[in-house]
Parts: C-alpha cells; sequence; structure tokens
C-alpha cells in the first residue's frame, strides 16, 4: 500500500449466491465505514466477470463481502489468489472446509470440540423415512444464513418434504435444544459471547430482519459456559485455519450444563449488515465499525 494516496478497496459484494441481498446490505455498510476510516473505495457487484473489473479496477485490497456459495467457499479467494490481489478473511482452504458442514464437523472432532451426530443423506432417502430419530435438522451442507432449513420435531410422523430446489445430497443433524450462542474471533482475540433470543427457529428472517432478534451481549451464562464459548471458538479458528474475522456458533441445552454446549458451525465471511453480531461484538470490546473494517484490510494479504 502506498504512503502517498489512500489505497484503493474493492468491496465485493451481492454475488450470484442464495445470500446476494444480505450479501448487498453487508457491502453498503462496509464500504461506507472504509470511506470514513480514509480509503478509496470502489464497490463491486461479482458477477462472473469478476476479474475483468477487477483487472480495470486494479484495487490495492479486495474487501470480501460476500455470502454463501462462491464468495464464502474459497471459489472467490482463488480467483484473488491467481491475481495477485491481496484480500480479507480466510483463505482457500480454510473457506472451503468452513463452508463444508460435515468436514467442518470431522475438524471439529479432530480438535477435540464438541458436535452432535450428523450425516449425509440423498433427498429421496430423507424423504422416504427418517434417516435419524426425530427430531433433527435437515439442511444443504455448504449454504449459509439458514438457507434451505428444515426442522423435524420429536413425534413427527413423516419425514419433511423438501423443496424442489434443495441439492441432491444433504446433511442430516440430530436437533440440540436450547439457547443460541455465538462468539466472534477477530485475528487471534475471541470477543465475547453474544446469546441471540428469538421467539422461534433463528431462521433467515429472525437473521437480517430488524427485530428479528436480540441480543444480549455479553450473554448472561455461567462463566464455565462463557469460558468454553471463547476458548472452543479460537480453537474452531485455528483448526479451521481461519484468518481475519470468523464467528463459531452454538447451541446451548442449559439443562445439561457445560455437556449441553455444541459447536453448528464456523462463518468465515460473518454478517456485516446494521443487525449483525459480529459487529456489535466489536463495539462492545470497544473496536468501531470504521476500525474494524480498517483492521480487516490492514490485516489483507495473499497466500492467506
Amino acid at each position: 500500500m502506498s504512503s502517498r494516496a489512500a489505497p484503493k478497496v474493492a468491496v465485493l459484494m451481492g454475488g450470484i449466491s442464495a445470500e446476494r441481498e444480505v450479501s448487498l446490505s453487508s457491502g453498503r455498510e462496509c464500504a461506507a465505514a472504509l470511506r470514513v476510516a480514509g480509503f478509496q473505495v470502489v464497490e463491486v457487484d461479482a458477477g462472473r466477470d469478476l476479474p475483468e473489473r477487477l483487472a480495470d479496477i486494479r484495487p490495492d485490497v479486495a474487501f470480501n463481502a460476500l455470502h454463501g456459495r462462491w464468495g464464502e467457499d474459497g471459489c472467490v479467494q482463488g480467483v484473488l489468489e491467481w491475481m495477485g490481489i491481496p484480500y480479507t478473511h480466510s483463505g482457500v482452504l480454510a473457506s472451503a472446509l468452513a463452508m463444508d458442514k460435515i468436514r467442518t464437523k470431522d475438524i471439529y472432532r479432530a480438535a477435540g470440540l464438541p458436535v452432535v451426530e450428523s450425516v449425509m443423506a440423498p433427498r429421496g432417502a430423507i424423504e422416504a423415512g427418517h434417516v435419524l430419530p426425530p427430531p433433527y435438522v435437515v439442511k444443504p451442507s455448504n449454504e449459509g444464513s439458514s438457507v434451505g432449513v428444515y426442522l423435524v420435531m420429536d413425534g413427527a410422523n413423516s419425514p419433511p418434504r423438501l423443496s424442489p430446489d434443495m441439492p441432491e445430497q444433504l446433511m442430516v443433524e440430530a436437533y440440540v435444544p436450547g439457547r443460541e450462542l455465538t462468539v466472534s474471533v477477530l485475528g487471534e482475540r475471541a470477543l465475547t459471547v453474544t446469546d441471540i433470543v428469538t421467539s422461534g427457529w433463528y431462521d433467515y428472517d429472525a437473521k437480517y430482519k430488524p427485530g428479528g432478534s436480540h441480543h444480549v451481549v455479553p450473554a448472561d451464562v455461567p462463566p464455565r459456559v462463557f469460558d468454553a464459548c471463547m476458548d472452543h471458538a479460537l480453537a474452531a479458528h485455528r483448526a479451521l485455519g481461519c484468518r481475519g474475522l470468523s464467528r463459531t456458533d452454538y447451541r446451548w441445552d442449559e439443562a445439561r450444563g457445560i455437556d449441553g454446549l455444541i459447536l453448528l458451525e464456523t462463518n468465515t465471511q460473518p454478517g456485516m449488515t446494521p443487525t449483525s453480531l459480529s459487529p456489535e461484538q466489536a463495539r462492545q470490546c470497544g473496536i468501531s465499525f470504521p476500525d474494524l473494517c480498517r483492521w480487516l484490510v490492514e490485516d489483507a494479504s495473499c497466500q492467506r
């Protein structure tokens, strides 16, 4: 980065995944914050012509505000590596691993982190009968933001009828009752624990619509559970090889104490919208949103 002029940052947003609208919101927020932080900013809707756009813009850094497939799974990271453009957040391998929920769980297990039973199954088998005893959750293994999630509760007489646009192979995971907790990791620092309070399932609307959920920051949980959440998030971040900012999500069945704490997934591209969790946790730790975005830009590199 040149000290003579403000570095030029291309904010990658939108894209072609099911989470396009969320990414556009994240990208707009990040672009505004980076302008406040003093950077030259170009907003880039990441379509199929992304390499050509980036070749024309010639940014010093690409700020990855994409969510979902192609932006969060190692694909765009590979393009940026190939073009030699430093970028934010995790690299190719960590992004691909964290986006694949089955492989993420394998890495969690190898690191001694608590998970529940899950299997991959064809959609036909899932619709024909219960693959796991209810209650369980059915979801794509490579989507985020609760896209395509089906909850089959205890006592369900029949398996779920799935949307025609669901993939042929899906993950079936034992349902964990209890509270939604999450921890963001910035660099090598776990920030804090948030308790996500909703009136029902923490679905897409609860995540992104104003008033869809209420966040208690820091979470009012026993110190042992709080510390375990912090330690597990940092361990997951390291085991997956994450860089920059990540966020690890949990379910906690408080009736079981510490044994009721289960890791669900690690997000390598946490949301950066007005209702998002990671910026809120950063603020709790005294890090403003422009400073958070500045840190991510200054942390950017290739070969992550």
